[in-house]
């Protein structure tokens, strides 16, 4: 069975999750992932990232990710797959997020 790690930005922090449905999205510029995978906690230690993923998705069923915005996807093994989380991006992090406007409203000359 395939199973993909998505990596993207999303407000200012890195989003690590696992689906087993990536695809070109119907909506120009975007990509579909379809039937998110979290790992079910069994332990008393409980990842607080993971949690807050788990709590961000709750209820979707497929979500769409602006291309712009993914920083890698990968097809993985089922048994290499972690919990997915959410990383803060630090200052001295390599990571840095595209633009939020392409047209500077500043320089705007229809306005």
């Amino acid at each position: 069975m395939r199973l993909f790690k998505i990596v993207f930005l999303n407000q200012g922090k890195v989003y690590e999750i696992f689906a087993r449905t990536v695809r070109q999205g119907e909506l120009y510029g975007f990509v579909e992932v379809e039937d998110l995978i979290f790992q079910e906690t069994s332990s008393l230690v409980v990842d607080p990232s993971a949690e807050k993923l788990k709590e961000e998705f709750s209820g979707v069923q497929r979500t769409r990710i602006p291309i712009h915005s993914v920083i890698r996807i990968d097809e993985v093994e089922k048994q290499e797959h972690g919990p997915g989380k959410i990383i803060e991006i630090d200052a001295d992090s390599n990571i840095t997020p595209f633009p939020n406007h392409f047209i500077n409203p500043k320089n705007n000359p229809e306005k």
